[in-house]
């Protein structure tokens, strides 16, 4: 019962850290926050489908780094990062490659 509990604490905070997360588009994240209104019916179902595909194709990396951050999540942290420091610590091209451009 207490792993149902986490799982369900860490999705609710995933969300709320993805829905204020600068680097999705702000529609996307409107629809992310419009579907978790109760509203009766399927709308918020298809909501959810609607803006799932462009999440999970576009935008992985924001989702994955909202997952770890919160399982890590402090009751008084609620920051949510917008700009490149919210990548810090990723390994990738992304991030190398704005590096070099400085220079």
């Amino acid at each position: 019962m207490r792993a149902v509990i986490r799982f369900t604490t860490r999705t609710i905070r995933a969300t709320r850290l993805v829905v204020g997360d600068r680097r999705i588009p702000r529609p996307l994240r409107w629809g992310g926050g419009l579907a978790l209104l109760p509203v009766p019916g399927p709308f918020d179902e298809a909501v959810l489908l609607l803006i799932a595909v462009p999440l999970f194709v576009f935008y992985r990396r924001p989702l994955r780094d909202a997952w770890s951050r919160a399982s890590t999540h402090q009751q008084g942290d609620d920051a949510v990062p917008s700009s490149r420091a919210a990548c810090e610590g990723v390994a990738g091209p992304a991030t190398a490659e704005l590096d070099d451009v400085g220079r």
